[in-house]
């Protein structure tokens, strides 16, 4: 998933789709060792997607608050 398309999400879905990806990334986990997934790539592009996730969720967390122009 693109940062772009992250951006256009709202927190509930960035907190849904990021526990989504920590459950699929356990799993995956699992099925390595058991040896029944043998594509581990599928492991790391997870793994990159819950880090954008955290990453805009950390740079929304500084941005200030917009205001709204009508009560200024």
């Amino acid at each position: 998933m693109k940062m772009k398309e992250l951006r256009e999400k709202t927190d509930r879905e960035l907190d849904r789709l990021l526990a989504e990806l920590r459950d699929k990334v356990r799993d995956m986990r699992f099925k390595i060792a058991s040896r029944q997934l043998s594509d581990v790539r599928d492991v790391h592009d997870a793994r990159k997607a819950i880090a954008r996730i955290l990453t805009l969720r950390r740079s929304l967390s500084f941005r200030p608050p917009s205001r709204n122009p009508e009560k200024v």
